[in-house]
């Protein structure tokens, strides 16, 4: 194989291909013909309505479940054909639900990460290891949560505990489910920023964000993926992407988008007037 040939594989790090899945159970379909391809240091959002699939096709990605046809292939390894419990080990995943233990302090949470643990395994982190957790606590803006309890911890700061966590086995791929649930204002702008770092010192890192809100994507983010009815409907640059257009068509109700300064935003109703602080790609739906 030619070395271009050879970069190019290297540099996928997500490849679905004709991916159907459904409930063994009942039958029913949740997941139908899905292509799709993330290479490295790419920053995806995914997003659609309630039911959409978004959380079957996540715990694809994250080798928690087989599809039950076509192919998923996540850091060149082939699902059905590897030791998922290697491949989940080099796959970043946050959840709001994820189970930790709510007495631990943020750095205790953080090398649990290290041992893929709940509870902490304290033989196996030596002096190294626990320097690293301290390290990435600072790099995610939340180094004076070291000795703090995760469970007096706001929804903001366990949610960049949690990415610490998950960088902690140093992952080129980082799931990151509704990362923002219920999070105010600031602490919304507080994890932006740090996921825009983590974008900036980190290029070979790619990410998957499920998130419902324009508002939480970061500048960083440079490619979506829409969901409808368990089939991709959009999905390649954001510029491309997130229309009023394709969203309207994606959550079925007229929907504006407007982006400035590599923020976004999306509601209901007519855009706004255009002013001289607006980058220009204000995109409003047909009929809105």
């Amino acid at each position: 194989m030619p070395t271009d040939r050879k970069r190019a594989a290297q540099d996928v790090v997500v490849s679905l291909e004709d991916v159907d899945v459904r409930r063994h159970t009942s039958g029913r379909t949740i997941l139908t013909d899905i292509g799709w391809t993330v290479r490295a240091g790419e920053h995806w959002a995914l997003l659609g309505a309630n039911g959409a699939g978004k959380t079957t096709l996540l715990r694809l990605l994250g080798a928690l479940m087989h599809p039950t046809s076509g192919s998923v292939e996540l850091l060149g390894c082939r699902l059905g054909r590897v030791d998922v419990r290697e491949l989940r080990a080099r796959i970043g995943h946050v959840t709001p639900a994820q189970r930790v233990p709510q007495d631990a302090t943020a750095h205790t949470i953080v090398l649990t990460g290290h041992s893929g643990t709940v509870q902490p395994l304290w033989a196996t982190y030596d002096g190294e290891v626990r320097q690293r957790a301290y390290e990435l606590l600072a790099e995610l803006g939340i180094e004076d949560l070291a000795d703090r309890p995760y469970g007096v911890c706001s929804g903001g700061q366990r949610a960049r505990v949690l990415i610490a966590r998950a960088l902690m086995a140093a992952p080129r791929l980082l799931l990151l489910d509704e990362p923002f649930n219920a999070l105010d204002l600031p602490s919304r702008e507080d994890l932006v920023e740090a996921l825009q770092r983590l974008a900036a010192t980190r290029p070979e890192l790619s990410s998957v964000t499920v998130t419902h809100h324009l508002e939480e994507l970061s500048p960083a983010v440079g490619h979506a993926l829409l969901l409808r009815e368990g089939r991709v409907l959009a999905g390649g640059p954001v510029g491309e992407v997130l229309t009023g257009e394709r969203l309207t068509q994606c959550f079925g109700r007229p929907v504006t988008v407007v982006r400035h300064g590599g923020r976004w935003a999306a509601y209901s109703g007519r855009p706004p007037a255009p002013s001289s602080d607006t980058e220009g790609d204000t995109k409003g739906a047909s009929g809105c």
